[in-house]
């Protein structure tokens, strides 16, 4: 049987099927709507199918407008918006049933010598210090609500560390600020563009649910509906996508049924790799 991340590379893999046009699938794991991270990791190879070596991707904005379905292919479409000198810019619709459900700009440079600062990574425990995933799973899943049982019984290509683990157990108000390691589960080819996609798939998880800390509540709790609205993200320095990069995330605000949230990546060294914002739908259900 092909691992999580192979899984997750073929998914990453679209098909072309015509200039500037490509067809991707979605894993049949019984979820009822498409990842999000998903779609907008195969928006982001479509884009990078169209741009030439060795301009790489440095900042991607997106918008979801319709729940995707897993059971039939996403189709998508590469506009070729700009080649310049020293950037490219490329937009990218995904459809189905022949309405857009996403849509992405993202823009490529070529390699640049420049000014450098940084925000300083948090001081928080080594990936090493922290419980791993079947160590969770085996003392902590018997006592999980069922929907958090089933979220980390599944066999995930991204693997998470959290910090703090009070988020999954309680209802405990917190302050809305998230800390969690993150890598591939094996390893993937050396392809700078293949580390940026799945990197960018794995920064839609974990993101939303930060905004719920200071109310209790997670997305796996009946009375919230959480959906992704957009998302935006910014590549600063080079990574690897299958070694530990620290996923710290906050929420500055909710309001209107959304939260926002912002993202910062960094390796083990402390460099911040990238940088992410969202802003999702956060509706109170009723009972």
């Amino acid at each position: 049987m092909p691992t999580a991340v192979e899984n997750l590379l073929s998914i990453l893999d679209l098909e072309p099927l015509e200039h500037n046009l490509f067809r991707g699938m979605s894993p049949q794991v019984g979820w009822q709507r498409v990842f999000g991270g998903q779609v907008i990791g195969q928006a982001l190879v479509a884009a990078s199918r169209t741009v030439e070596d060795p301009r790489q991707v440095h900042s991607l904005h997106g918008y979801f407008m319709r729940p995707g379905d897993p059971a039939v292919p996403i189709i998508y479409e590469v506009d070729r918006i700009r080649d310049g000198r020293s950037f490219t810019t490329r937009r990218v619709v995904a459809i189905q049933h022949g309405k857009a459900i996403f849509s992405m700009s993202a823009s490529f440079q070529v390699a640049e010598e420049g000014l450098e600062h940084q925000i300083t990574m948090p001081d928080v425990p080594a990936p090493e210090d922290l419980p791993s995933e079947s160590e969770l799973k085996e003392k902590f899943l018997a006592v999980a609500p069922e929907p958090v049982r089933r979220y980390w019984e599944r066999e995930r290509p991204i693997e998470m560390r959290p910090v703090d683990l009070r988020h999954y157990f309680s209802r405990e108000k917190l302050e809305p600020v998230q800390h969690v390691w993150v890598r591939a589960t094996g390893a993937l080819p050396d392809d700078p563009r293949i580390h940026h996609c799945v990197l960018a798939y794995a920064s839609d998880m974990t993101l939303l649910d930060t905004s719920l800390f200071a109310h209790g509540r997670s997305v796996f709790n009946k009375d919230m509906q959480c959906a992704s609205l957009d998302h935006a993200m910014w590549f600063h320095r080079p990574f690897k996508a299958d070694e530990w990069l620290l996923y710290a995330t906050d929420s500055p605000s909710a309001s209107g049924a959304r939260g926002f949230n912002r993202g910062m990546l960094y390796d083990r060294e402390g460099h911040l790799v990238a940088s992410v914002a969202q802003e999702g739908l956060i509706r109170l259900r009723e009972e």
